[in-house]
Order: structure tokens, then C-alpha cells, then sequence
């Protein structure tokens, strides 16, 4: 199958080395992960310019295979025990006053990683106490007690992403699924009910415009608080190819839907992703 050309709006300048030299720099010297790098992120000469970037926790290799994600699958290594105050450091270092916190999945260990969300927020707040810290963790399989521990360390937003609608999340996610992550924000809620929620969808996989309304139904369902919608991109010809690039004029309407709909806080764009500009999210 021929590869479309992309679409003007979604070609995003590499930006220039000198505006992202000191992020990537603070990154490298600690060994660090973020994913901005290892999931391509369209942004991420942007947010490096800003001093700002998201922290992929527990290494670079992912226990799952989901075929839009850069990120590599495969075998991960042991956690590295000085991870959380390296992580502490680079925020410290780039004087971040709002921080985002992700990770590869780990189903290997047995808390699947959501001690170590804990962990890396204990030593981010010694060392920068006035820091906001979000989360955008993995569905740790729905487990009610991997996702207590995180909600209990008190982040400002737990996001978890639904990413696609129910038709095509098998195919789309492979190893997780479209209830399973409605559950887990769902338990959020439960377990805090006034911790903002947040979830995003990458458009693009063959969804209709259908589709997408009744998910954005089914996330406020179960309390989802705050959105984001961006376009899927292919990251490699090995990945899933892009069904249908929407438009900015689409992506604003949906945008405005979602808000008439009731979500409290809604990014909607070709570029957007997940902690794309979060710290305005939180603060609309």
C-alpha cells in the first residue's frame, strides 16, 4: 500500500537544536526516559524549547504490543533504584513547576509498576514541594490496588487514555481493552472522587464520527473530567497505517462538542497528545 503524504497540518518544524540541547542533555546524563522521545511526539521540539518533557518510569522496553506505539515491546530489564531521584533531580534542574509522569507497561512485576509512580512522586515532592504532578498510567489490568496506591500518593490529575473507540480497541490496543480502561477510570473516581480525571483518543484509525461521540459518552459515564483528542501518525511501516487524517475544522468541532457535552477541560487537535500543554489544561 502506497504511504499518503501528510497532510500540512500535521508537519510540526524540528525545531533548533539549541532550544532542545539543555532538556535532552539533563535527560541523557541520568539515563531517563521520556516520551517524547521514544514515542516520537510530534510536540516535542515545542515542549523541550519549554523546558518542560514526560517521563517514561521503569525503562524504554513495554511488556505490551499495541500497534500504534512507538515504544519498544520486548523483555524489560531490572528498575533501576536510583530512578526516582534522578527523575527528582531533572525536575529540579529544568525548574518544572507542573511535571507529568508515565510509563511503559509492566506486567511483569508484581505490583506492575504502580510503587514505582509512588516512589518517583515522593522524591519529586522533596525536592521541588511546589510542583504539580500528573499521571498518565497503564491499565495495571484493571487491579484495584495497583490503582489505589497511585491515587493515594495524591497526584493533581490521573490520566489514563481509552485512545480508541470500542470497535477498534482490539485491534488497536491488542493486550488491554475499551471496558477495561472505562474501569479503571471509573475506580479513580471511586477511590477519590474529587481527583480530576482525564483520558485522549488519536483519531484516525477508521473511527466515524459516531463512534467517537459515544465514547466521549462513555468516558463522562464514569466521571472523566478532562480530554484530549489528536490525530494518530504512523510511526513506521511495521505500525498500523493511518485510516483517515480529520481535519482542524473537525477537530474544533468535536473540541466544542466535548465541551457542550460536559468535560470540564478539552484539548482538540490535529497535534494534541496527552500531556500536551497540561499544565494549561489544568489551570482552564
Amino acid at each position: 500500500m502506497p504511504v499518503s503524504p501528510l497532510p500540512s497540518w500535521v508537519k510540526r518544524s524540528i525545531g533548533k537544536a539549541s532550544d532542545t540541547s539543555a532538556v535532552q542533555q539533563v535527560i541523557k546524563q541520568r539515563g531517563l526516559h521520556t516520551i517524547c522521545e521514544e514515542g516520537r511526539c510530534p510536540n516535542r521540539a515545542e515542549c523541550y524549547s519549554q523546558k518542560t518533557a514526560t517521563f517514561l518510569l521503569m525503562g524504554g522496553v513495554c511488556t505490551r504490543a499495541c500497534s500504534f506505539c512507538q515504544v519498544e515491546t520486548g523483555r524489560p530489564g531490572q528498575l533501576d533504584p536510583e530512578e526516582p531521584e534522578k527523575v527528582a533531580e531533572a525536575v529540579q534542574l529544568l525548574g518544572l513547576s507542573y511535571v507529568v509522569l508515565t510509563s511503559v507497561a509492566r506486567d511483569d512485576l508484581p505490583d506492575q509498576g504502580s510503587g514505582r509512580f509512588v516512589e518517583v512522586m515522593q522524591a519529586i515532592r522533596q525536592r521541588c514541594p511546589g510542583t504539580d504532578i500528573e499521571v498518565l498510567t497503564p491499565d495495571f489490568r484493571g487491579d484495584r490496588d495497583c490503582i489505589a496506591r497511585v491515587v493515594a500518593a495524591q497526584p493533581i490529575c490521573y490520566n489514563h487514555n481509552i485512545e480508541t473507540v470500542r470497535r477498534l480497541s482490539q485491534a488497536v490496543r491488542r493486550s488491554s481493552g475499551y471496558e477495561l480502561s472505562l474501569r479503571v477510570l471509573k475506580t479513580v473516581k471511586e477511590l477519590a472522587p474529587n481527583l480530576a480525571t482525564k483520558s485522549g483518543l488519536m483519531l484516525g484509525h477508521g473511527e466515524t464520527r459516531a463512534e467517537v461521540l459515544e465514547t466521549l459518552q462513555d468516558l463522562l459515564a464514569v466521571g472523566c473530567d478532562r480530554l484530549t483528542l489528536g490525530q494518530y501518525l504512523q510511526p513506521s511501516l511495521a505500525h498500523r497505517p493511518v485510516e483517515r487524517y480529520w481535519t482542524p475544522a473537525e477537530f474544533v468541532e468535536l473540541g466544542q462538542i466535548a465541551r457542550q457535552m460536559g468535560f470540564q477541560q478539552v484539548r482538540s487537535g490535529p497535534l494534541v497528545r496527552s500531556s500536551y500543554h497540561a499544565a494549561e489544561m489544568g489551570q482552564d
